[in-house]
């Protein structure tokens, strides 16, 4: 019994030093954080919308490229009203003959998913379909470079350049900014951030940004981590002295929200489950915390950090700027508990609202698709 422990717990040592090893050379990581090679579903038929769900002439698919010569795969899906207004069967070329049409009399909501699949896998398509219907919106998605039938390799950097053609391909087929509103799950929330950071150092305002399920950033996603919800990645490291810090100074990717966030101008809803087991819902709370800081009084730490250090005057100090902070924060932000659904916090910041939803249900990949979830979008952006 013992001989079998030992050699279990040999063996499985073995495996996370390799798997850890092999994550510090670029090739690996990158196909870890990415997951593109990862195609759901398989031998997709990317060009037939239809295959996957949606109806028949209501999604149009399309390939834009990008401005260094990438071609992206990308479905345009036409709202609901605009799509029952057609006649049925409708004619081949239904959607990508009304997208101009589509843009003009109804919002759109252009969309980024998470790592791995495509913009076929079922549960985006269910999605998909929600938005149309629930939010009388468009949807247009894309495959980044690396996914689907997209072409290139996928890189933070190659992310970001894919969505603002995203956005520029909208615009350019007649869509007004403040009729576009920015939704990213998951790896698509980093890349929803920095599109969105973007567009407001430009001076340009979408009706809003909704982040489904974000982490805060890589790190701080790898720091914890759960295998399938259960064993947290970096357990083992933690009991090396410094070996956690050491390891993360392979990465090669940040997608750092935490440091793009607050440079957002637009209205931002930001969402999670409480029951996420893939991403803790404690990173938008960071998240939210970033935007709500500037309007916070600052606690001043005493010149000695070591708190066991501390005078009694400088723990009275301390308390009293902690609590002038937890009064300016609940006078602030309205808190409001929806039974059996998940509670909400509100605050306006310069003019801008952001939104906290925490909802009981919905794990990482199906928040999206909760009904009190499009209601809260839907009254965040006045949809």
């Amino acid at each position: 019994m013992l001989l079998a422990l030992r050699t279990g717990l040999v063996t499985f040592g073995t495996v996370y030093v390799a798997v850890l090893a092999l994550l510090t050379l670029p090739y690996f990581q990158t196909h870890a954080v990415f997951l593109n090679a990862i195609r759901i579903p398989w031998k997709g038929q990317l060009d037939k919308p239809e295959l996957y769900g949606l109806a028949p002439g209501k999604a149009a698919n399309l390939y834009i490229t990008t401005p260094d010569n990438v071609t992206l795969g990308a479905w345009f899906i036409l709202a609901d009203p605009l799509y029952q207004q057609l006649d049925f069967p409708p004619a081949k070329d239904a959607a990508s003959s009304n997208i101009a049409k589509a843009l003009q009399e109804y919002p759109t909501i252009l969309f980024f998913h998470g790592n791995a699949a495509t913009r076929a896998f079922h549960v985006r398509v269910q999605q998909y379909s929600a938005f149309t219907s629930r939010l009388r919106a468009n949807v247009f998605t894309i495959d980044y470079r690396g996914f689907g039938d997209s072409q290139g390799k996928p890189s933070e950097d190659g992310l970001a350049t894919d969505a603002r053609a995203a956005w520029d391909w909208l615009i350019s087929q007649g869509a007004r900014a403040e009729d576009i509103l920015i939704v990213g799950h998951s790896l698509g929330t980093a890349v929803s951030a920095t599109l969105g950071a973007q567009l407001s150092t430009e001076g340009i305002r979408p009706k809003g940004l909704t982040l489904m399920s974000p982490f805060s950033t890589l790190q701080g996603l790898i720091d914890n981590y759960y295998f399938f919800g259960t064993f947290p990645l970096m357990l083992p490291l933690t009991w090396i002295p410094g070996a956690t810090d050491a390891y993360k100074r392979f990465l090669v990717h940040e997608f750092n929200t935490m440091s793009k966030i607050s440079r957002i101008k637009i209205p931002i809803l930001i969402l999670h489950a409480e029951n996420d087991w893939d991403v803790c819902s404690a990173h938008s709370e960071a998240l939210f915390g970033v935007l709500l800081e500037p309007f916070l009084p600052g606690v001043d730490a005493p010149s000695n950090a070591a708190m066991s250090s501390w005078t009694l005057e400088e723990w009275n100090a301390n308390s009293e700027q902690v609590l002038k902070r937890k009064v300016a924060r609940d006078s602030l932000v309205k808190r409001e508990t929806i039974d059996g659904f998940g509670t909400i916090e509100t605050f306006e910041g310069s003019g801008e609202r952001a939104v906290w939803l925490k909802t009981l249900a919905g794990s990482h990949d199906r928040v999206g698709l909760l009904e009190g979830v499009h209601e809260m979008m839907r009254r965040t952006f006045g949809m």
